[in-house]
């Protein structure tokens, strides 16, 4: 198939790259090109076209990005779709989903609806899996939103994906390069401003007792913001790994940032079980809001992240084509646990 070296109307003003990829679209609208096809070589493209190889690829490129056109390794470049439906593909790795997560998801998608296509991947705290899946990807979407929380250094393959097409929430990693957006969580601050909102309740408890699992990849910036509150308010404290039932008694306050919650109903657990009051004897500040903890015990205190606010601020970065480097809101929610 030969492509004529013929750009449309408008075209002139663009750069020569977007002119290749607008032309292969007029071809597939006037019916030329059909799903399947194989366009020509880069080198049958060069001599059609007078074009650079790197002008060409990336022409090429937009058009794989935006779905249109598929690359096979060692065959060339196919005809995918013969529609552009959305103007955005996204790349939406997570660690895991979780009610938060969909939060989040369900707000993004909701923003995103018309104007892109999200496909979304989870790797678990799984090294290979995330690696996997950023190299299998690179160059097929316009957006990678990725959360990461791995104890590996996962700076280097973040790096490879393009920097304005990189998006990172939820945790600020560090050693990127490039101009990229992040929209993340300051646990250190989060936790430190949040204390300071509930220091008149805090004031009632002898003791605030910090339980921090060490795998937790954040832990040591809630510990650091914690420590800082404590030192600068002089409230006696303690940071544990773990629920300990010995340390347990009237008088203490705690925080708890388990994953799956298990912390908050060993708690409630132990305050039945010694019978001490949940917002008088004992108090109880939870990471994270979730309906259950709304209703359960009357009400738990917790310091949560707003997911609605990430996905909406992700979303904008996307559809306004623009990088925003920002810290997500985090709120306090006052109930009958303190």
């Amino acid at each position: 198939m030969t492509i004529q070296n013929t750009p449309q109307n408008g075209n002139q003003g663009k750069m020569k790259y977007k002119q290749l990829a607008d032309h292969i679209m007029s071809l597939i609208e006037i019916d030329q090109l059909h799903i399947g096809d194989q366009l020509p070589s880069l080198k049958q493209l060069q001599l059609q076209l007078k074009m650079s190889k790197e002008t060409l690829l990336k022409g090429l490129n937009e058009l794989v990005e935006k779905g249109i056109v598929e690359s096979v390794y060692r065959k060339g470049y196919y005809v995918r779709k013969t529609t552009i439906d959305r103007s955005f593909r996204v790349f939406l790795l997570l660690d895991k989903m979780n009610i938060l997560r969909e939060q989040f998801y369900r707000t993004l998608f909701n923003q995103l609806e018309a104007r892109a296509d999200i496909d979304i991947y989870f790797h678990h705290h799984n090294y290979q899996v995330f690696e996997k899946l950023i190299k299998e990807n690179l160059g097929a979407y316009t957006h990678y939103v990725i959360a990461t929380f791995l104890k590996e250094d996962v700076a280097p393959l973040l790096n490879l994906i393009p920097d304005k097409k990189r998006i990172i929430i939820d945790l600020n990693e560090q050693g990127l390069s490039g101009n990229y957006s992040s929209i993340y969580q300051d646990y250190g601050y989060d936790i430190y401003n949040s204390l300071h909102q509930l220091k008149d309740e805090l004031k009632k408890y002898d003791r605030l007792i910090l339980v921090a699992h060490p795998e937790a990849i954040h832990a040591r910036l809630v510990i650091e913001g914690f420590l800082h509150y404590c030192t600068e308010v002089e409230h006696p404290y303690l940071i544990q790994s773990d629920i300990d039932e010995k340390t347990f008694q009237k008088g203490n306050a705690y925080v708890t940032f388990s994953r799956y919650d298990t912390d908050d109903v060993m708690l409630i657990k132990l305050a039945r079980k010694k019978k001490l009051k949940l917002g008088k004897d004992v108090g109880l500040i939870s990471y994270n809001d979730t309906l259950v903890k709304e209703v359960l015990e009357n009400g738990i205190t917790v310091i949560s992240t707003d997911f609605e606010a990430m996905g909406k601020t992700v979303a904008e970065a996307i559809l306004e084509e623009k990088i925003i480097i920002k810290r997500n809101p985090t709120n306090v929610i006052k109930r009958h646990s303190l």
